[in-house]
C-alpha cells in the first residue's frame, strides 16, 4: 500500500513540476513576444522618424545648393569682368557684389531620430539591417564629412565678410587699384574653392538621400 501511495505522490509531484515548467515557459514566451512587439514598434518609429528627418534634410540641402549656385554664377561673372565693370559700369558691379555677399547657408542635419536610436544601442537590435547600415553610413561618414567641410567653408566666408565689410555694409565696391582688384579676386577665389567642394559633397549626399527615400517610399 505504501508503495502505491508513494508512486501516486511521485506522479503528482512530477505533474506539478511539469505544470510549473509549462507555466514558466508560457510566461517566458509571452514576455519574449511582448519584448519583440515593443522592439518592432521602436524600430517602426525609428524608420518613420529617420525618413521624415531625411525629407527635411533633403529640402534644406536643396536650398543651400540653390543659394550657393547663385553665388557661383555671380562669381564667374565678377571674375571674368571685374576690371571692365569697374571702369565702365560700377553700378552693375555693385549689384553683383550685393548678390555675392548675401549671407550664405550651411547645412546641419536633423539628428534626433538617429541619436535616439544609438543612445541605447537600439539600432543594433533592429531587424532591417540594410536600413540601419545605410543610416549609420550616412550619419557617421557622409554627414561627418559635410560638417567638417562646412566648418572650413564658414571660416572662409567669415574671412571674406570681415575683410570686405565695407562692401557688405554699403553694397558699394570701394575704390581699388589694379593690384587691389587682383587681391579681391584672389580672396573671392579662396572662398569659392571651398564653396565648390562643399556643393559637390552636398550634391553627392542629395543623390544618396533621394535614392534611399525612393527605395523606402512605402514607409513614408
Amino acid at each position: 500500500m505504501e508503495t502505491g501511495k508513494t508512486g501516486k505522490y511521485f506522479k503528482y509531484a512530477i505533474g506539478e513540476i511539469i505544470l510549473v515548467v509549462i507555466g514558466i515557459l508560457i510566461a517566458l514566451s509571452i514576455n519574449n513576444w511582448n519584448e519583440s512587439r515593443k522592439q518592432d514598434v521602436t524600430e517602426k518609429e525609428f524608420i518613420t522618424g529617420i525618413l521624415n528627418d531625411l525629407k527635411q534634410d533633403k529640402a534644406y540641402i536643396e536650398l543651400v545648393i540653390k543659394i550657393a549656385d547663385k553665388k557661383q554664377n555671380t562669381y564667374k561673372h565678377i571674375s571674368n569682368n571685374l576690371s571692365e565693370l569697374y571702369k565702365t559700369n560700377r553700378k552693375y558691379l555693385d549689384s553683383l557684389l550685393r548678390t555675392y555677399f548675401v549671407s550664405q547657408r550651411t547645412f546641419y542635419p536633423i539628428l534626433g531620430s538617429y541619436q535616439s536610436a544609438i543612445s541605447g544601442n537600439e539600432i543594433s537590435k533592429f531587424k532591417n539591417k540594410k536600413f540601419s547600415a545605410f543610416v549609420t553610413k550616412l550619419y557617421n561618414s557622409t554627414y561627418d564629412r559635410i560638417l567638417d567641410n562646412g566648418e572650413t567653408f564658414d571660416k572662409r566666408w567669415e574671412f571674406l565678410s570681415n575683410k570686405y565689410s565695407h562692401e557688405r555694409r554699403t553694397g558699394l565696391i570701394r575704390d581699388m587699384t589694379a593690384s587691389q582688384q587682383i587681391e579681391f579676386l584672389d580672396d573671392l577665389s579662396y572662398h569659392m574653392k571651398a564653396l565648390d567642394f562643399y556643393v559637390d559633397q552636398l550634391n553627392d549626399a542629395l543623390v544618396e538621400i533621394s535614392e534611399f527615400l525612393n527605395n523606402n517610399i512605402e514607409e513614408i
